[in-house]
């Protein structure tokens, strides 16, 4: 079984891609509502969220698992690795595709605070300066707006606060940094218009699993889908979003056990 996990449903965009990719795999998504979003909180919350996902995970006989969240990946996935004994793919944003497909050599990065903060994202850019301009984007507020649903008018309001400024600067590439962010592609792309192509590295996350995932003996397909908010409110995000009711508008939502439901000690 695969353990998928973020602060809320962004990372249904690369569980989606994680089962088009592996449809005979069990999947088992966390997404931690009561705790999201991940992109301001400290440090030490989140790595507390992610010890505690990870290993009830574990404990449900995950054999992999996808911290599906930049966040997450930035702070938390090293010391997950040295403490798990599986195999842990995390998300990150684009940079290497951006800068080998840019033409102009100026790319855009959309990112939560915590993520650009992070050393692990500062050393992943640093590999492609000074042949790269990379212009960093902070975007307070956007993935806890996208959590919200489409309808939410603060999503066009910060885009237009966000966006703009990195096309005026001449990038040609802008990557999502997010995982909540491509629930807003549409938007963003007719913002961006048609001279600047979007990176999202959902697809080639799902390509990685699918290398490196050991499928077991007697395991059955099937998708769970489990919040420590409110499953019903989760439901409805799915159904809002095209994109995720076309890959899970049939999945039953629960809540997680109270394990996970525990906050800051």
């Amino acid at each position: 079984m695969i353990g998928v996990f973020d602060s809320g449903i962004g990372g249904l965009t690369v569980l989606r891609w994680v089962r088009q990719q592996l449809p005979q795999a069990p999947l088992l998504y966390v997404a931690d509502q009561r705790w999201s979003p991940y992109g301001a909180k400290p440090s030490w919350l989140l790595q507390q969220r992610c010890d505690a996902i990870a290993d009830w995970l574990l404990r449900q006989g995950a054999t992999m698992l996808v911290v599906a969240c930049n966040t997450a990946t930035a702070h938390c996935v090293e010391a997950l690795r040295k403490r798990l004994p599986v195999i842990i793919v995390g998300v990150e944003p684009g940079i290497k595709p951006a800068a080998l497909g840019s033409r102009t050599g100026t790319i855009g990065i959309l990112a939560t605070e915590n993520t650009l903060a992070s050393t692990r994202y500062q050393d992943l850019a640093a590999r492609f300066n000074p042949n790269t301009r990379i212009l960093n984007q902070s975007c307070p507020h956007l993935a806890e707006a996208i959590e919200r649903g489409p309808d939410n008018p603060d999503i066009e309001r910060l885009l237009h606060e966000y966006v703009p400024g990195l096309v005026e600067a001449g990038i040609d590439r802008l990557v999502l940094g997010c995982t909540h962010y491509p629930l807003a592609r549409e938007r963003i792309q007719d913002l961006i218009g048609s001279g600047v192509r979007l990176i999202d590295t959902g697809e080639a996350i799902a390509a990685e699993v699918g290398r490196r995932y050991q499928p077991m003996p007697g395991q059955a397909a099937q998708t769970t889908l489990l919040t420590t908010g409110d499953p019903s409110r989760l439901t409805q995000l799915i159904n809002a979003y095209p994109s995720l009711k076309a890959a899970f508008g049939d999945a039953v939502c629960e809540q997680t056990p109270a394990a996970l439901l525990d906050g800051p000690v």
